[in-house]
């Protein structure tokens, strides 16, 4: 980890929060393989579009590894912000999760800030998952075994999208929440301790969130800060994955903890030495490696 930091910091990219929102994609489009493992071939790899409440027709990306008829499905939703990333920037690991774990995989291009401010990344995150669960069947899906998740914001919005299929009587497998963001403000003790990285920094946080919101007032909706819903009871298994060296590793435990007294079951992994976005830096880190083992593991464990 200190190896690819140290060579991002001799790279001298300019700071996300100095260019343009778009300068800022197309670079974190460029970025986003280099540290990933090869590209994983996978049988059936088929781009769609699913219905959103306005009629925006929001892209998405089916994987799977086979053509089998009623395969469970995991509903993935990317990480960045809510302002940055893609379906191409995360199309690896939902390569390696599709191919590890023996499910399909829709990940979402959810719209991106600030074109597309809160609660749009939200609502269109729960838009998929709704069609999914009433439409999967024509993708080959098992509609009966459909687990969420996603890393860092995209993390966030899989634990709404429980919290909402809750509420909805939808009984999903599994969360599976990768470094989420969790908290309505930046003030844990791990905020002030990685304030200045590595990778993740309060300046490019307080950017890409001033991109996301309208007003301070959204940081207390728990669409946004899911810490702040008022009942966890009832949700499905988590499995949460964070990085030791992280600004959000304290929300990811303190969401963990409140699961659990919620009485919902958690498995909590905290991997040592490593830092946000590790997940998808499995060329050089065998800790992103041993989390998509994990994972898979935990899928095939919840859909079976």
């Amino acid at each position: 980890m200190r190896s690819v930091v140290e060579r991002m910091a001799r790279a001298q990219h300019t700071p996300m929060w100095e260019m343009s929102v778009e300068q800022a994609r197309q670079a974190y489009g460029i970025g986003a393989g280099v540290l990933e493992i090869a590209k994983p071939t996978l049988e059936r790899v088929e781009d769609f579009h699913i219905p959103a409440r306005d009629g925006f027709q929001i892209p998405a990306r089916l994987y799977a590894s086979s053509w089998d008829p009623l395969q469970p499905v995991l509903l993935f939703t990317h990480g960045g912000g809510f302002t940055i990333g893609s379906v191409d920037t995360h199309d690896i690991l939902c390569r390696e999760l599709a191919h590890q774990a023996g499910c399909m995989v829709v990940s979402v291009d959810y719209r991106l800030a600030p074109e597309h401010r809160f609660p749009t990344a939200s609502n269109d995150a729960w838009d998929a998952l709704q069609w999914l669960v009433a439409e999967g069947m024509a993708l080959g899906a098992d509609t009966r075994r459909i687990a969420v998740g996603g890393d860092s914001a995209g993390g966030t919005l899989a634990a709404v999208n429980a919290i909402l299929a809750r509420d909805a009587g939808i009984d999903l497998a599994l969360q599976l929440l990768i470094y989420p963001g969790c908290a309505a403000h930046q003030d844990t003790p791990s905020h002030a301790r990685y304030s200045q990285g590595p990778i993740l920094t309060k300046t490019m946080i307080s950017w890409m969130f001033s991109n996301y919101l309208r007003s301070l007032a959204d940081r207390e909706d728990w669409r946004f800060a899911p810490l702040l819903a008022p009942d966890l009871q009832g949700l499905a298994p988590a499995s949460i994955h964070l990085a030791q060296c992280d600004s959000l590793v304290d929300e990811g435990v303190m969401y963990a903890d409140r699961l659990r007294a919620a009485g919902v079951d958690v498995e909590l992994h905290t991997y040592a030495g490593v830092a946000h976005e590790f997940v998808k830096m499995g060329r050089a880190l065998k800790e992103a490696r041993a989390c998509h083992a994990q994972m898979a593991q935990a899928l095939r464990a919840a859909f079976d």
